[in-house]
């Protein structure tokens, strides 16, 4: 048996890097080293590898097969160690996480980091991206959601974390300049920055509806600036260019230190809801639910 997997790794390694110096320089040997151990497997093997000439080293068909076959079955004994890993109560492998772009970098993130501080095996692969992706056809195993769709597809879990809390805010400055707005009214003569829609229209903000206790639309008849991303609205407010209706979670440190404060805190409403989604059928390996159980305890919203 360990006559198959001699040479394996410096093949690979040679395969990878598109050259022996490079392999070598990866796997710490020297050049002729990694040279003559890929020889010696071509021998035993009986095929070539790489095809050689003076400018490049590439696989040869023979040499592509056996590559494929060799990254499967390193993947599957990776695997079965994950597995083991797992009944042992730790976290390992890779995940694909799909996150919102913003609440991804200043929420996911720091949890993800501390999960991956926990559980050294830990391997995420993290794409940000603030659209509704397909779970399914991009490989995610679990997303992060801001909104809901009309309807959860049947094959798709589903797990609710709160939702967002929608304040007005500014700055200290801000207001010592314009004044502080006590009324819904009052933000008329207020310089207003609005989330903007990508045809560049502004998103009405919302209130509470103390009358039916639903919620009101407010839009802004001509806001200051209207901005499509919410990291930068915040950076709009804190250059205090005006006052904004944020979620909590984009200013939470801001209001801590005060560069940001609250206005007319009555009229704070639920914003978007929050979910952790996944193919139901990867539920089935303890990974995905000892990661969901992880996720869940560091992003639900109190």
């Amino acid at each position: 048996m360990s006559d198959h997997l001699k040479g394996i790794a410096p093949f690979l390694a040679t395969a990878d890097a598109g050259s022996f110096t490079k392999a070598a320089e990866r796997l710490h040997l020297s050049s002729s080293a990694v040279s003559k151990s890929v020889a010696r497997l071509e021998a035993r093997l009986g095929v070539i590898l790489f095809e050689r000439s003076t400018r490049r080293l590439q696989l040869s068909s023979a040499g592509h097969a056996y590559y494929a076959t060799c990254k499967r079955v390193l993947q599957e004994l990776v695997d079965a160690e994950n597995v083991l890993a797992e009944q042992e109560g730790e976290l390992a492998g890779k995940v694909r996480i799909g996150v919102p772009a913003s609440y991804g970098r200043l929420r996911v993130m720091p949890a993800l980091i501390d999960l991956c501080e926990k559980y050294p095996r830990l391997q995420p692969a993290i794409a940000f991206s603030d659209r509704f992706v397909d779970l399914f056809e991009e490989r995610i195993d679990i997303a992060v959601r801001i909104g809901a769709p009309s309807h959860w597809p049947a094959a798709l879990g589903q797990m609710h974390l709160g939702d967002e809390r929608l304040i007005l805010c500014a700055t200290p400055a801000y207001l010592a300049r314009r004044g502080t707005p006590a009324s819904i009214g009052e933000l008329e003569q207020h310089d207003c920055i609005a989330y903007g829609r990508a045809d560049g229209s502004p998103m009405p903000w919302l209130f509470p509806d103390g009358v039916k206790g639903g919620q009101l639309e407010y839009r802004v008849a001509a806001p200051r600036m209207t901005v499509g991303d919410a990291e930068a609205r915040t950076a709009a407010v804190l250059a205090g260019l005006g006052v904004a209706q944020l979620a909590t979670w984009l200013v939470d440190e801001h209001l801590a230190t005060g560069a940001i404060v609250t206005l007319m805190p009555q009229l704070a409403t639920p914003g978007l809801p929050l979910y952790l989604a996944w193919p139901l059928a990867r539920q089935l390996t303890s990974k995905t639910g000892t990661l969901l159980q992880e996720l869940r305890q560091r992003l639900t919203i109190n």
